[in-house]
């Protein structure tokens, strides 16, 4: 919005110029998410707490000592979807097709969690299972069919290989199937690790940040020669979401962290995980991402092992799954939990960006 408003200006006056930076827009994003969420939560936490009238909103499977958060507000993640997507259509340029996508897809998911959160608040229970995978299925076919049909300057349904220049393998009409299974696994994953204070939105940080940068480097046509790694013509741009996704991350944090005033609830832990997946796709990162979301591939995998392990032996493999509540079983205070998650995720955000350069 701002940038078709001032940009044009920059032929009258040199300091509009700046606005045709992407790392300039990038940077306002990220300060226009913070005060957003400054401004944004408080009223909103307090609107929740209102709405919700201290009704239970701990999930079952969890440990006893959950217990002590009964009452605390949940879809707080209302405060992360406004201040990302006003910050994104504030900053970007809206005539990409590839900010649409990131946008639509990250609403999308957004509205699956809202009346997930929505039904339990009423009757304990969500939307069934069918129902939230169904809609999940739907939304991600119809923008994936969308970028297929009708491609941009630059689209390509190649999957790159990592440490490997060069290595490309085009999936033609299988790229639709890759990316529904890339995008739906990386936001069930994050909601499957949205358990403790902070735990979920810490690495959304530290993976917001690695896309900004992947999306700068991949949009830049002599970085990515440079790299050795694929251009995508138009995927720059989003690096300015990423921007006010790490923004956004950040303010909610503020109010997310031990002891939360608020928790995110499924609007916001979907709405995440189908923003980062839908980055994975559209900057033909897809096999970076369980190491740059690495903790939320653990998490799922954990209750993926769990499950199959109790069926086959009728045991436990962990105390309690996912993970994080196994270490609390074990004893571990939360914020230990939490901040060494924190740097688990950061270590593998780094490791995932070496392999631009380890070609």
């Amino acid at each position: 919005m701002l940038y078709d408003l001032l940009v044009p200006l920059a032929k009258d006056s040199i300091l509009f110029n700046v606005f045709r930076y992407i790392t300039f827009r990038t940077a306002m994003a990220t300060v226009t998410a913070i005060v957003i969420s400054f401004v944004l939560g408080p009223w909103l936490i307090g609107r929740l707490r209102a709405l919700q009238r201290g009704g239970e909103t701990i999930r079952e499977d969890t440990p006893e000592r959950h217990r002590s958060k009964a009452g605390t507000p949940t879809m707080g993640g209302l405060v992360i979807l406004a201040a990302l997507l006003i910050s994104t259509l504030l900053w970007t340029n809206l005539h990409n097709r590839y900010v649409w996508v990131l946008i639509l897809a990250t609403a999308g998911f957004a509205v699956i969690g809202l009346l997930d959160d929505w039904r339990k608040l009423k009757t304990r229970k969500g939307i069934s299972a069918k129902q939230k995978f169904g809609a999940q299925i739907l939304l991600v076919t119809a923008l994936m069919g969308w970028l297929y049909v009708w491609p941009p300057d630059g689209f390509t349904t190649g999957l790159a290989i990592p440490f490997f220049k060069g290595w490309l393998l085009t999936l033609g009409w299988l790229w639709i199937p890759f990316a529904l299974l890339v995008i739906v696994g990386s936001s069930n994953a994050v909601n499957l690790t949205d358990g403790l204070d902070g735990l979920a939105i810490g690495p959304i940080v530290m993976a917001g940040g690695a896309f900004a940068i992947i999306c700068y480097l991949t949009g830049n046509f002599r970085a990515a020669e440079y790299l050795k790694i694929l251009n995508v013509k138009g995927t720059g741009e989003l690096t300015i979401f990423c921007g006010a996704l790490v923004g956004a991350a950040v303010g909610f944090l503020w109010f997310n962290s031990y002891p939360a005033q608020v928790f995110m609830g499924d609007v916001g832990s979907l709405a995440l995980g189908g923003a980062i997946g839908t980055l994975a796709v559209l900057t033909k990162a897809e096999l970076l991402l369980p190491l740059i979301g690495g903790l939320y591939v653990v998490e799922a995998a954990s209750v993926i092992i769990q499950v199959g392990y109790f069926k086959l032996t009728g045991k436990r493999f962990f105390r309690m799954a996912p993970l994080h509540h196994h270490y609390e079983m074990q004893g571990w205070p939360e914020p230990k939990i939490i901040v060494r998650f924190w740097i688990v995720s950061f270590m593998l955000a780094l490791l995932a960006l070496t392999t631009l350069k380890l070609r």
